[in-house]
């Protein structure tokens, strides 16, 4: 393949679980077949669920340029993930969460990025769309994170980061030739919590691989990202935190604290307290919901820092492991004598 991406060479794909997101599917996969710069193919990985995945299959059946698949590997996300890639025909491999729908120019912004052939990864901007109508009063934008969106304190404009956030994002298919695939045993696995974490630890390891790789994100990639109900609750906000401190945890017994907890040092110590002390002032000034997200910001961090300190004990004491699939070897019939085995 060349170095050079052609909007023509990236595959899109939609891992989805439950037919309850029916309608969002639907959207999703309209949305990439909208683009000004077409993607070559849409493929929807269906996370162990033969209802939907039937289903799906019937709705798509002679759709050109849509596929869709069975996850090839355990139940979750990174599974998932890693299915697509495999299936994934395009030099660039490019995620959509199937609850968003992406801007039409979402695809051609990526592909300007990879004009660069340093570049190995690019992300984008991700806008919540509020099942109320509105950003409740009392939640912070420092913690859009927790509903899956672009958080404030992330730089504007087109910049280098660390790593780029999933429901958003794009890889060059040579990163996973590197790198490996999305680590298994980390993130969202079909349980109740809402872990995260994987795309962090993936670019981390990307990175190291090759070190003169350049990861990206391109506020101008836009997509919009559908928040419920339930994720305006203040009880889910703290479970959420709570999750990324046991996911964080992960990601540093696996890269080591130094890079999987960079980003974050800056963002407890700069943009937190930025946003407490804005939260105050409006409390003062009797803005409306002020005092409340000076309140969630300080809940936030001590969950986050509670779920760590319980995920970095559990970690020491069963020795944490996770598996990095080789992507070249990922198929429908594959087991587990192709992966690599990661024990922290």
């Amino acid at each position: 393949m060349s170095a050079r991406a052609d909007a023509a060479d990236v595959s899109v794909v939609v891992c989805v679980y439950t037919e309850e997101r029916w309608e969002d599917i639907l959207a999703a996969v309209a949305s990439v077949r909208a683009q000004s710069r077409p993607a070559l193919e849409t493929l929807l990985v269906v996370d162990h669920n033969e209802a939907l995945l039937d289903r799906l299959a019937r709705e798509y059946a002679g759709a050109e340029g849509v596929r869709v698949l069975a996850n090839a590997g355990p139940r979750g996300l990174s599974a998932g993930r890693n299915t697509g890639i495999a299936a994934a025909r395009g030099e660039v491999v490019a995620f959509l969460d199937d609850d968003a729908v992406a801007e039409r120019d979402w695809l051609l912004r990526f592909r300007e990025a990879y004009e660069d052939p340093r570049v190995m990864a690019v992300g984008g901007r991700t806008e919540p769309v509020w099942a109320s109508g509105r950003r409740p009063a009392w939640f912070p934008e420092e913690f859009d994170w927790v509903v899956g969106c672009t958080y404030r304190g992330l730089p504007p404009g087109r910049v280098r980061v660390r790593n780029v956030l999933g429901g958003n994002a794009s890889f060059r298919r040579s990163a996973f030739d590197a790198a490996g695939g999305f680590a298994t045993g980390i993130g969202r696995d079909g349980g109740r919590r809402p872990l995260g974490g994987e795309e962090t630890e993936l670019c981390i390891r990307l990175t190291r691989a090759r070190p003169d790789a350049v990861l990206l994100i391109d506020d101008r990639a836009v997509i919009h990202h559908r928040v419920p109900g339930t994720r305006e609750r203040f009880g889910y906000f703290r479970t959420r935190a709570y999750a990324e401190g046991l996911s964080k945890a992960l990601v540093a017994r696996s890269v080591g604290a130094a890079a999987g907890l960079s980003s974050e040092r800056r963002y407890a110590t700069r943009v937190l307290p930025a946003g407490v002390a804005r939260g105050l002032r409006d409390a003062l000034l009797a803005r409306p919901g002020g005092a409340g997200r000076a309140g969630a910001i300080v809940a936030g961090v001590l969950a986050a820092a509670g779920g760590y300190a319980v995920g970095a004990v559990r970690a020491r004491r069963s020795g944490a492991a996770f598996r990095v699939p080789v992507i070249g070897a990922v198929r429908e019939d594959a087991g587990d004598d192709d992966d690599k085995e990661a024990a922290a």
